[in-house]
């Protein structure tokens, strides 16, 4: 059963969001300690050689970005996207260090009632660059060239009316990019639906990431309008090691951590030349190689007695081999015994038993979890955790107790009173 009371899941939401809220907290305190001690940096030293450092580190850091970024490319959209990400942040930040030392600073000091519109207009596409990664990312193939142009349509139309008109929309102009980044918010529970749908394993995920570049992206936002409303123009030193901040993370995020939607197409190529035929399995197309958000009106297309043939087969295997005692466990590994597409298979389970694949693993995780409890009490936690396919005690314990209400050390004394 799930938890029912509001203390355990707030426990449970805090447990599992507690490296994100941390991270959150340590980089808005940095960034407020960091306006607090900017304004003791003299205005000459800053704007004669800080400002000239932090521009040109930038603008380094970015070239440097798309040699190293084209020179590990996989081929992949997303790298080609942060090729051409980076590559406008180096000819924006060009134009910017350019206008800086030709006109120097004085509009900034005045704060956001000084500002044109195409100085708002020029944040905004920074602002919409910076969201260009995690969109590519919760939607894979989403953001087209149309779809940036009309992006960036709003901005461009409120900054020429504002330069050209009586019209003062430079309010609109500065809480746009965070109007984007509402929205963007939205695409993170489809995300996570889509990846629970395929890995049994939110550890292996780490849907959290999207979380925290969210939250640098934010902190950034806020720290913008900010600096609109200052008439300190040193308080853009924190602004711009805040982006060196997230391009840094961004370039680590690309090149080390893996991309599931990839992941899932390279194992359904590798499942279709390695798998075996169940005799009795009812066989579908080929596996889809792009990701498939109503995966469950395959299965309600397919007939009742092919569903129920299927499942009895894969009820079969489950029992027998126990796969979701591996912490690798995917839905491409169902084809070992179903050869059908991934979208039926996910569509398959909802259908079936009413849940996800990850809640479907996780299920049996539990009840295994609670045999061993029962039958070897003389285990460690630790030791359950692995035979029953958790990655740590930790995941295995805070998935117990959302799944039944308890911790497994309670649950162990809870049935030894009964």
């Amino acid at each position: 059963m799930r938890m029912g009371g509001g203390k355990m899941n707030l426990r449970y939401f805090f447990s599992e969001y507690k490296s994100v809220i941390l991270f959150g907290v340590i980089l808005a305190a940095c960034v407020v300690v960091s306006y607090i001690f900017s304004p003791l940096i003299p205005l000459k030293i800053y704007s004669d050689i800080i400002q000239p450092i932090q521009y040109t580190a930038l603008i380094t850091f970015c070239f440097g970005n798309v040699w190293i970024v084209s020179r590990h490319t996989d081929g992949t959209r997303m790298h080609k996207l942060i090729i051409i990400v980076m590559a406008a942040w180096t000819v924006l930040m060009s134009l910017g260090f350019f206008i800086k030392m030709r006109y120097g600073t004085h509009g900034v000091a005045e704060g956001l009632f000084s500002m044109h519109g195409w100085e708002l207009v020029f944040g905004n596409v920074f602002a919409l660059l910076l969201l260009a990664y995690p969109t590519e990312l919760l939607r894979p193939g989403w953001l087209t060239f149309p779809k940036v142009v009309l992006q960036l349509l709003p901005p461009l139309v409120a900054g020429a009316l504002d330069y050209w008109l009586d019209f003062d929309l430079r309010w609109f102009l500065v809480a746009y990019p965070l109007l984007m980044l509402v929205l963007l918010f939205r695409h993170i529970r489809a995300y996570r639906i889509w990846c629970e749908e395929n890995y049994s394993s939110m550890d292996d995920i780490d849907v959290q990431w999207v979380w925290k570049y969210l939250v640098m992206v934010l902190i950034s936002g806020l720290s913008y309008i900010y600096l609109c409303f200052s008439t300190e123009p040193t308080y853009q030193f924190t602004q711009m090691w805040l982006l060196f901040f997230i391009l840094f993370i961004s370039t680590e995020q690309i090149l080390f951590r893996p991309d599931p939607w990839q992941t899932v197409r390279n194992r359904a190529k590798q499942a279709s030349k390695s798998v075996k035929s169940h005799p009795k399995a009812v066989v579908e197309p080929e596996p889809e190689t792009e990701p498939k958000q109503d995966a469950q009106d395959d299965a309600e297309i397919a007939s009742e007695e092919t569903n129920a043939a299927n499942r009895a087969i894969l009820e079969e295997w489950i029992a027998t081999e126990k796969p979701y005692c591996s912490p690798d466990f995917r839905l491409e590994d169902l084809r070992v015994v179903l050869p059908l597409n991934r979208s039926y298979l996910s569509g398959l389970i909802n259908a079936e038993y009413g849940c996800n694949f990850y809640q479907y693993v996780t299920r049996h995780r539990i009840e295994e979890a609670k045999r061993l409890l029962k039958e070897q009490p003389e285990l460690k936690i630790q030791e359950v955790a692995e035979q029953c396919g958790f990655s740590s005690s930790t995941m295995f314990g805070r998935v117990f107790a959302r799944e039944t209400g308890f911790t497994p050390t309670e649950w162990v004394a809870r049935n030894e009173k009964a």
